[in-house]
């Protein structure tokens, strides 16, 4: 315990009565306004953990957390400085311990139980947040492995602890600090230092707003900019401006500032004392736009991290805090009683269980962190969330931090009835024999990904680069042409040479027919094919690779929702011995190792976005791999705008056929993309929209894995068939 010394004498009054006023201004009262507060906070924060959909920005309410968290704790090492000549280290500390601890505690112990009975395959991921929960490091643990929110693949259940650890580094280093700050000056010039805190906090929202990275944020090799590297490790910076104790501070510090000037007994006797009903109108206002903030800004928006947040976003949703605070801590203000109700304190008090228990039901349910919860399904989880959380509350939580925790089992064994002894010890010895078991499970269990990072890490072993020029491989065992067939109204006009190579279809014009061994492609200058063509056949040796194609054929090929009812397409193309090639996502990454086997050359990475994907794929286009046939599934992990959708399809305007593919998914920028695709063979001839979100609802069996975008073996192999047939190739 660190114990400051009294004050010499004259340092301080020694009047009793001045020694009374002091005490009397320094006093904390409980203001049920604050407990209203963090009942708006965490609902937010619960609303946008089930679908950010519903509420964008409802994780600001984690920064009024952080602000709440700043006043309440340096107002009560203020009145205690002041009431006592000294601050308590170790009671403080204490304190804490006996109010965040158990409740923690438990959740972990519940949720490894659960996981060792019902997610084996999960406790090896899971092993490290346990660790890194139990010691507060979990912000720190989510940036160095690179698991934070935007990561949505894993079953996660304690991703939501790395707040609850910027909060206790706090706790940890902010006591030492005012013991410093405090000194032997008591507290007669707190009110200077606070200036300090408070340009401390503009001084971290610059440098905030200069390290956040504007852009797309993809996986590193795509988005290399978006990283900070430690030798070989990415660093996100997205996780580290979003998680890091630095980064977050600037909540707390305000917080901190502010309760060095605004002490709620200390305001009444000053000017400001009768303006409780402007602060009112103040905090109403500060209310209605810290609800626009949680409307409108996101964590992730359009062009990658939000830059709003991260350009002073943060910090004005802090000084919001603040504005509505002054009015609570007002004795004069009518705040405190409005945002005191009874409703809102009851969820007020219990807030810390609310947030500590409410994501590990989620991810129960959901099963996968990226899911977003239906509405019946957030129903079922708020009722499971009250329940165990009022449970808590009521036996774990308050009798420990009050001391009747050791009251209450004493009664139990000293009980007449032997029926409380008897479920007293059946209970520890259940809870013993559970708790033993999931953590020799957890302690044991292998290091694992989930089925999906699996799935995509088999599937990179069969892409291609074709950045680095056209690849060479063999035609598809299964299929008796590389070529895309004509139609039977468009039969060939000659006979091939005897040969053992697969012929392919070349298109020339009826009106001036050419050798069909000496026929060169045409140039992106020349006149397109016309539906009267008549096509030649040749050998695919005789025809020259070269990296301009064929201006498309002028036929409109339109969005395809049923294969089988549409039939192969039937336009002539030309083939340059290139492979079929599709360009993708870690959707058609999943399915990469079919494709191949079905003559295609797959490019396609996780995370990647059109917008980040232009560059490489104008690469592609003047390294001359687009052959007669071209695949594009993107759109998947981001919205894009009909600039990025325009400039992508003029890098495959003169290819014979282009097939896209629309998204499949919950997410928000969906709908949008997939409008915007099916109206492109509208303007673009040579397109196919083969509608996966629509033809992926006749996939048999489970073809998803659990975030519904994903696929299993059985949506790789339906997805490779859909694509294959809707090309004629069986």
């Amino acid at each position: 315990m660190t114990v400051l010394d009294p004050p010499k004498p004259g340092s301080v009054p020694v009047d009793p009565s001045a020694g009374f006023v002091r005490a009397h201004i320094s006093r904390v009262p409980y203001m049920p306004g604050l407990d209203g507060m963090r009942a708006l906070a965490v609902v937010a924060v619960m609303i946008y953990h089930a679908n950010p959909s519903w509420l964008p920005g409802g994780f600001l309410g984690v920064e009024m957390f952080f602000v709440i968290s700043g006043y309440l704790i340096t107002l009560l090492l203020i009145a205690e400085r002041e009431r006592t000549y000294r601050i308590s280290l170790t009671e403080f500390w204490i304190r804490r311990a006996r109010r965040l601890l158990p409740a923690l505690f438990v959740m972990i112990g519940l949720l490894t139980i659960w996981t060792a009975l019902f997610e084996r395959d999960a406790l090896g991921q899971l092993r490290g947040d346990v660790v890194a929960g139990f010691f507060y490091v979990s912000n720190w643990y989510q940036v160095w492995v690179g698991l934070g929110y935007t990561s949505a693949g894993d079953f996660a259940p304690l991703r939501h602890l790395w707040s609850l650890a910027v909060e206790e580094q706090f706790y940890l280093i902010w006591p030492l600090v005012m013991v410093a700050v405090l000194g032997r000056s008591g507290t007669r010039r707190v009110a200077n230092f606070s200036r300090w805190l408070f340009l401390a906090a503009i001084g971290i929202t610059v440098v905030v707003g200069l390290l956040y990275h504007p852009g797309s944020v993809a996986e590193p090799a795509q988005s290399p900019d978006a990283y900070w590297w430690l030798g070989d490790r990415p660093i996100s910076k997205l996780d580290t401006l979003y998680l890091s104790t630095f980064a977050r501070a600037g909540g707390l510090l305000l917080g901190s500032a502010f309760a060095m000037v605004w002490r709620p007994f200390a305001i009444v006797r000053g000017p400001l004392g009768r303006r409780g009903r402007t602060f009112d109108v103040v905090a109403a206002l500060a209310l209605v736009a810290f609800g626009w903030m949680c409307w409108t800004i996101h964590l992730v928006d359009v062009n990658g991290a939000d830059g709003r947040l991260f350009r002073g976003g943060l910090f004005l949703s802090g000084v919001l805090t603040l504005l509505v605070i002054g009015a609570v801590a007002h004795q004069g203000a009518a705040s405190n009683r409005l945002l005191g109700n009874r409703v809102l304190v009851w969820v007020g008090v219990r807030s810390y269980g609310l947030y500590l228990y409410h994501w590990p039901i989620y991810q129960i349910i959901r099963n996968v962190a990226g899911n977003r919860l239906r509405p019946h399904e957030f129903l079922l989880a708020m009722i499971a969330t009250f329940i165990v959380t009022d449970v808590s509350y009521r036996f774990i939580e308050t009798p420990i931090r009050t001391g009747r925790f050791g009251v209450m089992i004493r009664r139990l064994r000293r009980s007449r009835s032997p029926r409380p002894r008897r479920l007293l010890v059946g209970g520890v010895a259940v809870t013993a024999g559970l708790s033993l078991f999931a953590g020799v499970a957890l302690a044991t269990a292998e290091l694992k990904q989930n089925d999906i990072t699996e799935s995509l890490g088999e599937g990179e072993k069969f892409t291609t680069d074709l950045t680095q020029g056209p690849p060479s491989i063999p035609p598809p065992a299964a299929t008796p042409s590389t070529s895309v067939p004509v139609s039977s109204t468009s039969p060939p006009t000659t006979t091939p040479p005897p040969t053992t190579e697969a012929p392919v279809f070349v298109p020339v014009p009826t009106t001036s027919p050419a050798p069909a061994t000496t026929r060169e492609p045409p140039t992106s200058d020349e006149p397109g094919p016309t539906t009267t063509d008549a096509p030649v056949v040749v050998p695919a040796s005789t025809v020259a690779p070269t990296t301009t194609l064929p201006p498309a054929p002028v036929t409109q090929l339109g969005v395809v929702t049923d294969v089988a009812a549409h039939g192969p397409l039937t336009v002539p193309v030309v083939d340059y011995g290139l492979p079929l090639v599709a360009l993708g996502d870690s959707v058609m990454l999943g399915a990469a190792e079919e494709l191949l086997a079905r003559g295609f050359a797959v490019d396609a990475v996780k995370s990647r976005q059109m917008i980040t994907f232009l560059p490489d794929m104008q690469v592609i286009r003047e390294g001359g791999s687009f052959g007669p046939v071209v695949v594009i599934h993107l759109g998947t992990n981001g919205p894009f705008s009909e600039t990025t959708l325009t400039s992508m399809m003029a890098l495959v305007v003169d290819v014979p056929i282009v097939v896209v593919l629309t998204g499949k998914g919950d997410r928000d920028w969906i709908g949008s993309n997939n409008r915007k695709l099916r109206a492109l063979p509208e303007a673009y001839p040579n397109v196919t929209v083969l509608d996966w979100e629509v033809v992926s609802g006749q996939c048999p069996g489970r073809c998803f894995y659990e975030d519904g975008i994903h696929l299993t073996q059985s949506g790789q192999d339906f997805y490779t068939s859909q694509i294959t047939q809707l090309l004629g190739m069986g």
